[in-house]
């Protein structure tokens, strides 16, 4: 194991401890990527046996809002008390929410467990990101900013192919038991390995921000969601109540922020162009993103007659194109410093795949579905990692979780929008079409509303050739043109990326900027110092605090 200095000595950032430490952020990134795409290809038959096809949407849209509504809280307390404790919080809410989820015994039960989760993973995904830019200079962070977006495509692989498994071969439920043993491992790996100093704030935690920013998530993804909804829809009283909500939370968020001491998203923030151009580029791409990735599977089970193995199989190319671009940015961003390139070249490689997915139909080739599905991947590749690096190399090192938790913050706002209303266009327009399918086939309204709820593909495939027919044909009609909505949000996002300044990459990792560790040969020598018990002695640091040491241990001490 590798020697941590003594108490109060900046950490020493050895090659050797990176490398440690980014195995614990991969465990993590695996826990939260994989459930993110485990839940697709089951999605239907989930929905099916609890009872909740005309509200799938909500599997996706809990998740998503619990994700954001945390995201900047993790981000802030990262900076302000350390990321270790706060990882480890994150494994642990994941791993016992995947328990209750196996568990729900009713669809709204499930939905609250997703929730859960989200709260999980919100906090794997911003502190895996933040903890690589404190420990790795952006000059080198496209090496592993790339890999943690290849965990990503490999998990996004594995899970549509497990999830289709378990539904074929087992229950819907072991989607969920996987997640328990990953997470103990994951939990196991971040305690023994991930050796970050703790802090203590030094200033008041922005209670009236946290909660204002809250209110205003929520209230957005209700207003969305109520107005996409035919239940209640865009001239009802509820609906716009949420809206005026969203308004007024938005409004007091900004007007705390101006006054905190300490804000949860700092307004000074937004002065910074590079930052603003690409969290607006992530915002955008969210929306037509996770819309796309959100309902594929089910397109693929429902409207194509595939079992959910042979969907998640299906997934698979759009997985590699993702995989190999963002590896590939990684790499070449290292060696060149030049990242504006990716971001253009991905949002027209993203949007023409999309333009491309308006023509699927029931009738489409399985092989050109593949193909579509791989230029979707391989544009995302070039995009999402390399807007994060981005953020983080446009802000002073203070702010790095704050930045990169803000940035996936609007990003997420984007992603939860999206869904909620494209997701309820789609079932809306679905449940108008199965409503009639039903209907004409004989049934009574009620007897079609239970057999909507009920749908999943196993019970498809046990109906009368004609009405199987009509609904696989209802799934076509109700998707395909969803695509066409996502375009000019894709389209948007090339715009921006045409306007992203490009500025030199720091060859300083967070760590050593805020004065908390010392790398490179540096640390090599100190910790061998250390280990012969020899004295670091760090010089002066930029705003002229005294110099620090580190005495190392005796060989009876260790």
């Amino acid at each position: 194991m590798t020697t941590a200095p003594p108490q109060g000595a900046p950490l020493l950032l050895t090659k050797r401890r990176i490398w440690i430490i980014f195995s614990a952020l991969i465990a993590g990134m695996l826990l939260s990527s994989l459930d993110q795409t485990i839940v697709s290809t089951a999605m239907p038959t989930i929905v099916g046996e609890l009872g909740g096809v005309e509200h799938q949407a909500w599997i996706t849209t809990a998740y998503l809002l619990a994700t954001t509504i945390v995201m900047p809280i993790y981000g802030k307390f990262g900076d302000v008390l350390g990321r270790r404790n706060l990882f480890l919080i994150a494994i642990a809410l994941f791993t016992v929410a995947s328990v209750g989820a196996a568990f729900a015994p009713t669809f709204w039960a499930f939905v609250a467990f997703r929730a859960m989760q989200g709260l999980g993973g919100g906090g794997l995904m911003i502190l895996s990101q933040a903890i690589i830019a404190d420990i790795v200079p952006a000059s080198e962070r496209g090496k592993y900013m790339g890999p943690l977006g290849a965990i990503f495509g490999l998990s996004a692989v594995a899970g549509p192919l497990l999830g289709g498994f378990f539904v074929d071969h087992m229950t819907w439920q072991w989607a969920f038991y996987i997640n328990i043993p990953i997470g103990i491992a994951a939990f196991a790996i971040a305690w023994f390995t991930l050796t970050l100093p703790s802090k203590k704030a030094e200033k008041m935690v922005d209670v009236l921000g946290v909660m204002l920013l809250s209110a205003a998530t929520v209230c957005l993804i209700f207003f969305t969601d109520f107005g996409g909804n035919s239940d209640h829809g865009w001239g009802a009283i509820e609906t716009w109540a949420w809206g005026v909500g969203l308004l007024a939370a938005a409004c007091a968020f900004v007007w705390a922020e101006a006054r905190a001491e300490d804000p949860i998203i700092p307004l000074s923030l937004f002065k910074n162009p590079v930052f603003v151009n690409a969290t607006a580029i992530g915002f955008t791409l969210g929306i037509g993103m996770f819309s796309a990735i959100a309902f594929v599977p089910t397109f693929l089970q429902m409207s194509s007659g595939a079992s959910a193995t042979a969907s998640g199989l299906l997934m698979l190319p759009m997985m590699a194109g993702m995989m190999g671009t963002s590896i590939w940015s990684g790499i070449a961003i290292s060696r060149s410093g030049r990242y504006r390139a990716y971001p253009i070249a991905g949002t027209l490689v993203t949007a023409a795949a999309m333009f491309a997915m308006t023509t699927l139909s029931a009738d489409t080739p399985i092989w050109l579905i593949c193909v579509y599905l791989f230029v979707f991947g391989a544009g995302l590749g070039l995009i999402m990692q390399v807007v994060v690096l981005v953020v983080q190399n446009a802000v002073p090192a203070t702010q790095v979780g704050t930045a990169t938790s803000t940035n996936n913050y609007f990003r997420e706002v984007g992603a939860s929008l999206g869904v909620a209303i494209f997701g309820a266009m789609f079932t809306t327009r679905l449940s108008e079409n199965l409503t009639k399918i039903f209907t004409d086939a004989g049934a009574s309204a009620s007897q079609a509303g239970d057999a909507m709820s009920t749908l999943d593909p196993q019970a498809l495939s046990e109906l009368p050739g004609p009405v199987r027919d009509a609904i696989v044909t209802a799934y076509a009609d109700s998707l395909a043109p969803v695509f066409w909505y996502l375009i000019p949000f894709i389209l948007a996002a090339f715009v921006l990326a045409l306007f992203l300044k490009q500025i030199p990459l720091s060859d300083q990792a967070g760590m050593v900027a805020r004065g908390e560790a010392i790398a490179g040969d540096e640390a090599d020598a100190a910790e061998r110092a250390l280990r012969d018990g020899g004295t670091v002695v760090t010089g002066p640091a930029d705003d002229g605090e005294p110099a620090s040491s580190a005495t190392g241990s005796t060989p009876s001490q260790r």
